[in-house]
């Protein structure tokens, strides 16, 4: 069987091994979803304790480690809910886009937010949820359609732009139950790693990874 060229690319839209990516993408984020209501409901056990012990408290050295453990905690699962179905979406067309990147991109959202937060917070709130990091994948994918200069992003710029472009009046100081510092920190967050992890295309191939960053 001869194949066409191209045909093998994940990146590709319209190939098999496009699909084959977003949908292994896709079920790999729903399988984070249950191991987050798993830990609310551990957490909801032990009278909401991990949230205190793991939450980011701003300016305070005992909150530091919260950085990278509050996206993993919610309160209460009403809070989890309405993360749940944007942390699927959003994380599903990030992650097909390569396991690499996507790691890496988490990793530098959940600092950006995590310690933009620290930094800028209330030092009397305790801080948890996954907005940033959902926040962050909005901030990649509204920014990787432009710097990598491909129709497929473009058109997930634009789905994304409509489903959830509303929410980027969160990033503001309007309500003081809302962690906007959070949601501020991921979003740029999420603007510097689709810049630094983004893919470019050769003047005489298709698209190849690479960063402007030297990863191991």
């Amino acid at each position: 069987m001869t194949l066409l060229p191209g045909s093998g690319d994940p990146n590709r839209f319209g190939t098999e091994a496009f699909y084959a990516s977003l949908g292994r993408a896709f079920v790999a984020m729903c399988a984070v979803v249950p191991f987050l209501f798993l830990i609310e409901a551990v957490d909801q056990g032990l009278a909401f304790g991990l949230d205190a012990s793991a939450g980011i408290i701003p300016k305070r050295i005992e909150g530091l480690d919260g950085v990278f453990f509050s996206p993993f905690l919610h309160h209460g699962f009403d809070h989890l809910y309405s993360n749940s179905i944007p942390l699927i979406l959003l994380g599903t067309f990030v992650l097909a886009a390569g396991a690499r990147r996507f790691l890496w991109s988490t990793l530098l959202i959940v600092l950006v937010s995590g310690l933009g937060v620290w930094f800028t917070g209330s030092s009397n709130s305790i801080v948890v949820g996954a907005s940033g990091v959902i926040f962050g994948y909005l901030g990649i994918l509204l920014t990787r359609g432009i710097v990598e200069r491909s129709w497929w992003n473009f058109a997930v710029f634009l789905l994304v732009g409509l489903l959830y472009g509303w929410q980027l009046v969160s990033i503001l100081p309007t309500d003081d139950r809302i962690s906007w510092q959070g949601h501020l920190f991921g979003l740029l967050g999420g603007i510097v790693a689709a810049i630094l992890f983004r893919r470019r295309r050769d003047l005489d191939g298709p698209y190849r990874p690479e960063s402007t960053l030297s990863l191991p």
